[in-house]
């Protein structure tokens, strides 16, 4: 399979899509920041010293997700026409005696080209902004599991993490 953002020398590239009509593109991106049970006390009573640590971090979500072409070298800049951030905290500790909070994101447009880099930026940065906002209580804060969930219009239609996998 050839890859789109290398040219026939192998350089990369930003692929062309001025031939590619416009589509309604959808995509859910989540990701999951783990953190001690009282750091996760602290954001949910909203005692944090630097604030709201949920509000700036959806800020910063949709922020991102509309900076994304200036972070991903080969990311078309995209009229966005929607960005929605959502925070599931779960106060119940893991094996490892951690709390959590799931990010996700979901990105909208009408374009050529597919929101899914905008999705997962717009989660990766809401996940550095909870372990800025914390880290003077918590420098032991981690995050991960960031990946697609969904998307849906354009060329390759619609994507369901799960569902794909057991065509």
């Amino acid at each position: 399979m050839a890859l789109s953002h290398l040219d026939e020398s192998g350089r990369a590239r930003m692929v062309d899509i001025t031939g590619k009509p416009p589509t309604d593109r959808s995509a859910t991106a989540s990701g999951r920041v783990y953190m001690k049970p009282d750091t996760l006390k602290l954001i949910q009573e909203g005692s944090v010293a630097k604030g709201d640590v949920l509000a700036v971090a959806q800020v910063a979500g949709v922020m991102a997700a509309k900076q994304t072409p200036s972070l991903i070298p080969l990311c078309h800049p995209l009229l966005l026409t929607g960005v929605e951030m959502r925070f599931h905290p779960d106060p119940n500790p893991d094996s490892k005696n951690l709390c959590s909070i799931e990010i996700t994101a979901a990105a909208k447009t009408s374009g050529q080209t597919g929101v899914e880099m905008e999705a997962m930026t717009a989660v990766c940065v809401a996940a550095l902004t909870i372990y800025d906002m914390c880290k003077s209580v918590d420098r032991e804060m981690s995050f991960g599991e960031i990946r697609l969930v969904s998307k849906a219009g354009g060329k390759s239609g619609m994507f369901n993490r799960g569902l794909n996998d057991k065509k």
